[in-house]
């Protein structure tokens, strides 16, 4: 049997359009939802026989608001997930029994009912969207809800029965002092928790927050600050228990995400819904971003069938909603493996490297590495428990204030 595989499935209706958001998500299409979940539970089934061989370990509902979705679509697509994935089934396709189910909600789109429908349908890990625990910050951002709906939301889903839930804070505001960020991060902590992603607001092209700094109506987030409010979160998320394993996630023991530990050891995950990318089969691809044209896709590829016995190549070709698709060349595939692994705390296994593509680290980035080096960005540390040789790359405190210094080095030319 191949390695595991995780899913993505990704839903994009928004109640509101955040300022700073990049994401593939639109407000004001709720008339889309029921032939968009038609269509993610068509393009499902579409690669059930290419992945009939993989045991599927997690899966993330996100978006745009994932929660916005009616129980009914969920347990709809549910169905479709268990049914494409059935353990029963002789073929060695399965969904894990014990499969990591998480799903990205914002508060004030959420009850008590809701969230115990979701745990009910088999969602195990809930992800709140808070940002911040004060009404003007949540202004600022264009979030929905108040930073009392905030703390309701965290407690309906421990009342709901959620063991495992994660907050997501922004920091670095425009002209954010360090106590109100320091009062946001102490106020999380105080709910208690099992795992915190922390991201410093950043201007991303195309944005509404991006034309009100370049209009002069809002002022650009100051980096220094961020690093700052970076390096007190750190310390302060060390003293309460939490372990720092990714540059923007901390968990208690035994609580990180495990469907982003996909991502960032570079195994394969299939992404399902429009704009989703996938990395499957020594292939990166995504779907088209516009929802209608997903819907109206999907069911051309539905009609027009899929090739019989088709490599993952022509299963491409003839998916009407694959927009984009590229295969993977050796250099990028190391590439790819290096920069992610160095997110995460643990580093780069050199020996895994080794053994995955036939050459050693230092071969292949020699002087790149000996640069960021020099410059007090890496280090070195022995490899996490097996005791094998060659050890581990990891980035120093300096480094992960400084990653894409790191990063831009080992891209292929």
């Amino acid at each position: 049997m191949k390695a595991p595989l995780s899913l993505y499935l990704h839903i994009p209706f928004c109640a509101l359009k955040c300022r700073y958001c990049d994401f593939n998500s639109y407000a004001g299409q709720e008339a889309l939802v029921r032939p968009y979940v038609d269509a993610l539970i068509a393009e499902m089934a579409l690669w059930r026989d290419a992945t009939r061989d993989r045991r599927v370990t997690t899966v993330y509902f996100g978006g745009g608001t994932p929660s916005l979705l009616p129980l009914a679509e969920l347990e709809r697509i549910m169905a479709a997930l268990w049914d494409a994935f059935d353990p029963s089934t002789s073929s060695g396709q399965a969904l894990d029994s014990e499969a990591e189910v998480s799903l990205e909600a914002n508060p004030g789109t959420v009850n008590l009912a809701y969230l115990r429908g979701l745990l009910d349908l088999g969602v195990n890990r809930l992800s709140l969207g808070v940002q911040s625990f004060h009404d003007d910050e949540l202004a600022l951002l264009d979030r929905i809800h108040s930073a009392e709906e905030a703390w309701e939301a965290y407690r309906w889903a421990r009342e709901a029965g959620f063991r495992r839930v994660n907050l997501d804070l922004i920091y670095g505001l425009p002209e954010q002092p360090m106590e109100r960020w320091q009062a946001n991060l102490e106020h999380a902590i105080a709910l208690t928790p099992d795992h915190l992603s922390l991201y410093a607001l950043t201007v991303e092209e195309g944005t509404r927050l991006a034309y009100d700094v370049a209009h002069g109506q809002v002022a650009e987030p100051d980096p220094d600050a961020q690093a700052a409010m970076y390096e007190w979160s750190q310390e302060r998320l060390a003293r309460a228990g939490y372990r720092q394993y990714e540059i923007s996630n901390w968990a208690r023991p035994g609580q990180e995400c495990r469907h982003n530990l996909t991502y960032w050891r570079n195994g394969d995950w299939l992404g399902l819904g429009a704009g989703a990318h996938s990395h499957l089969g020594g292939f990166r691809f995504a779907d088209v971003y516009s929802p209608r044209q997903y819907i109206r896709r999907v069911q051309e590829t539905v009609e027009r069938g899929l090739p019989a016995d088709a490599d993952t190549r022509e299963l491409l070709k003839a998916m009407r909603q694959v927009t984009y698709s590229e295969e993977q060349t050796p250099e990028l595939a190391m590439a790819d493996t290096a920069i992610l692994a160095l997110r995460l705390n643990e580093g780069l296994d050199l020996a895994d490297f080794r053994r995955r593509f036939g050459r050693g680290l230092e071969e292949v980035y020699g002087p790149a590495l000996a640069e960021i080096s020099a410059l007090g960005l890496i280090e070195r540390a022995p490899s996490t428990g097996s005791g094998r040789a060659g050890g581990r790359i990891r980035l120093t405190a300096r480094g992960r204030l400084l990653a894409n210094e790191v990063f831009v080095r080992l891209l292929p030319e």
